[in-house]
């Protein structure tokens, strides 16, 4: 009786280590190829030979003459497989809630239509960067950029259109931009992009190098059939850097606001830099002050 009873514990042992299993390839198969998940291999060929070992005992045992003495090791079996359960299940619920609640970060900083950050993020991230380029000698550069004649797709097209636009745009601008640089939605039809450790120069040919991709990419819409159509757009850009005169978000990002505002008055489909030293003149209501163009062939 007590040898069926042993035998029965280590059986049990071994249906929970193959419980096991199932939570150890769950979490398999969420880890990125890499020393983690190769470690999580040899979890799931550790638990393997743990329930051959389990098998192997009561085969050998089986039948032998059990004392009340010897329960203990089977009972330490099923403890063992238990511990081993409850990690591989613990683990696996561990590395849940940490994905959802990182998914939950980026939806805080996410703008949910364009996949580009928010305008939470942006100013926060903006200024630790202006305190950055000011602490270490940096240069910083944004750009401020529109969609030209936004309201008219909309208008023509419907709201869907509009949206369609807006997203295709935030995939532009994602391909365009280096790894340390932000680009977020700033508002409306409005994205700005923070061109980390870029000199002006740089930052007006990385804008001039986002318009020409717009320019020449086709934004499929639904049509009124249900069929689907192609339009073109195009985005005007403002780009500012930060320097002696411009030396704030507010002053960087007001500074991008007027260039983008001359490009829409030059006829958009266009890149402006703002110069810095002559924004303050600009702001008196001197006109044609505060700004320069790009050179020509860029513009």
């Amino acid at each position: 009786m007590i040898s069926y009873l042993s035998a029965a514990m280590v059986l049990i042992g071994v249906v929970i280590q193959a419980a096991a299993m199932a939570p150890a390839r769950r979490l398999i198969g969420m880890l990125p190829v890499g020393s983690l998940r190769n470690k999580w291999f040899a979890m799931t060929g550790l638990i393997i030979m743990f329930i051959l070992g389990y098998v192997g005992y009561v085969v050998v045992l089986w039948g032998r003459p059990t004392e009340w003495h010897d329960l203990p090791i089977p009972g330490i079996f099923v403890f063992g497989a238990i511990f081993v359960w409850l990690t591989t299940s613990l683990s696996l619920q561990t590395a849940v809630d940490l994905l959802r609640i990182s998914m939950l970060e980026i939806e805080n900083v996410t703008d949910p239509l364009t996949q580009v950050y928010n305008r939470r993020y942006l100013d926060r991230r903006l200024e630790e960067e202006i305190v950055r380029s000011k602490r270490y000698g940096l240069d910083l550069s944004i750009l401020l950029l529109d969609i030209d004649h936004f309201k008219r797709v909309n208008d023509t097209y419907g709201h869907q259109a509009g949206d369609a636009v807006l997203s295709a745009l935030g995939s532009l601008i994602k391909t365009t931009l280096r790894e340390p640089d932000v680009a977020a939605r700033y508002g409306g039809e409005e994205f700005l992009i923070v061109c980390v450790s870029t000199a002006i120069d740089g930052a007006g040919l990385v804008a001039e190098r986002l318009r020409h991709l717009v320019e020449s990419h086709q934004v499929e819409i639904a049509d009124d059939s249900g069929g689907r159509k192609t339009i073109q757009i195009s985005i005007s850009v403002g780009a500012a850097g930060l320097s002696g005169n411009v030396d704030s978000m507010d002053k960087l990002v007001q500074a991008a606001d007027k260039a983008l505002y001359r490009a829409k008055q030059e006829g958009r489909n266009r890149v402006v830099i703002a110069t810095p030293e002559v924004i303050g003149t600009a702001a008196a209501g001197v006109p044609g002050s505060g700004l320069a163009e790009l050179p020509e062939g860029i513009v």
